[in-house]
């Protein structure tokens, strides 16, 4: 199973000392996070793409590849890829080419954004976030797989004999998971391609997770990739520890209270015991860590969120050496040793991509629910 970290890449101002910091220090924090994270032996590093104040992670290829240069083993991932703003014939070159400059140690999680105003930013219309992200994944599943790519559809001008350049690593694509928090057409166009569900449940309850994976299964077994509890599932997750809850409540308090997303509303006791959100000891991170797969499923990728809400850098890597010393240690053990022997233990990676061999053609026909439905509320 993997575990990692992914960052929002917010710049948000420390509550306790009233400082908040440039955005050249947010981005090199973000850096000495994912070779934390390889260093204490986590699997993963996965950065948000965001365009918009306070965020900073406007180019996730070029701050992944500087990452590659930096890391021997490390997978490197998005949190998310914007499949509506972006050009699909963008998306196809860039991530081909860190898929070049890592050795193959690259995925990426397909989102449809979650702030209004970055659509018309990108020309584009958030109430037709679905279709889009329907559409230029169609055609960025052609540009990786066609050598010739003919394409006309709703939202971009028309190729014709198209090349995408640099070709994906030894002709295999990288895997792609589809990141949701609602949208179950999301969950659909993840289980009808074979591709992997991520659930950012970090906002929700248990019953609501359990619906939308649960979807996804279902949906993944329908369209005969494998058995239902074989689907390729990530969950997020949040945690805070220190050696007693008390200690760990009284030192993120002040975060939690004023961080961007979900400050000044719910109380960090109501949103605890509401949520994935675990501010104790590392035996409690792992004992409500351990219990999510009692209602998703066996499940192949966990990502906490770390280093949010203006915690500074040195306490952030103080909580990834905890998670990757004391936490996930435990967390591998016992995760496998629930998991039937015919539920894949890992997402796939490039080398069992390449061994796989290619891929059966599909063709993804959109939705039926109607695209008027997304709103600027919603979120991948």
């Amino acid at each position: 199973m993997q575990f990692g970290v992914f960052s929002v890449g917010d710049v948000t101002t420390d509550p306790t000392t009233g400082r908040t910091p440039t955005e050249h220090e947010r981005i090199t924090a973000m850096t000495q996070i994912a070779l934390k994270a390889e260093e204490v032996g986590l699997d993963v590093f996965a950065t948000g793409e965001h365009h918009n104040p306070p965020f900073v992670p406007s180019s996730p290829t070029t701050h992944l590849g500087y990452i590659a240069a930096k890391t021997e083993r490390l997978q490197l991932s998005t949190a998310t890829t914007l499949i509506t703003t972006n050009d699909p014939v963008k998306i196809a070159e860039d991530y081909a080419m860190l898929q070049h400059l890592s050795g193959g140690r690259v995925d990426l999680m397909m989102g449809r954004g979650n702030t209004g105003p970055v659509y018309p930013w990108f020309g584009k219309d958030i109430r037709q976030g679905i279709a889009l992200a329907v559409e230029n994944y169609h055609l960025l599943r052609r540009l990786w797989r066609e050598d010739v790519v003919d394409w006309e559809g709703r939202f971009r001008t028309p190729l014709h004999g198209y090349t995408s350049t640099p070709a994906p690593l030894d002709g295999t694509p990288p895997f792609v998971w589809h990141g949701s928090i609602r949208s179950v057409e999301i969950a659909e166009q993840a289980a009808y391609y074979g591709d992997g569900f991520f659930h950012n449940h970090i906002f929700w309850g248990p019953e609501h997770t359990r619906q939308m994976v649960g979807l996804y299964r279902q949906r993944f077994e329908h369209y005969g990739h494998g058995s239902a509890d074989q689907a390729i599932v990530g969950l997020g997750g949040q945690a805070f520890m220190a050696e007693t809850e008390a200690e760990a409540k009284r030192r993120f308090r002040p975060y939690f209270d004023v961080a961007p997303v979900y400050g000044h509303g719910p109380s960090l006791e109501e949103f605890t015991s509401a949520t994935p959100l675990t501010v104790g000891t590392p035996e409690m991170v792992i004992e409500r860590t351990l219990a999510s797969a009692d209602y998703a499923g066996d499940y192949q990728r966990q990502l906490f969120l770390m280093d949010h809400a203006g915690l500074p850098l040195d306490v952030v890597l103080e909580q990834i050496e905890i998670l990757g010393r004391e936490v996930v240690p435990t967390l591998r053990t016992e995760f496998e040793r629930r998991r039937p022997a015919h539920v894949p233990s890992d997402p796939p990676t490039h080398a069992s991509l390449v061994a796989a061999g290619p891929e059966s053609p599909h063709h993804l026909v959109i939705p039926a629910a109607p695209v008027a439905a997304a709103t600027s509320e919603e979120t991948v």
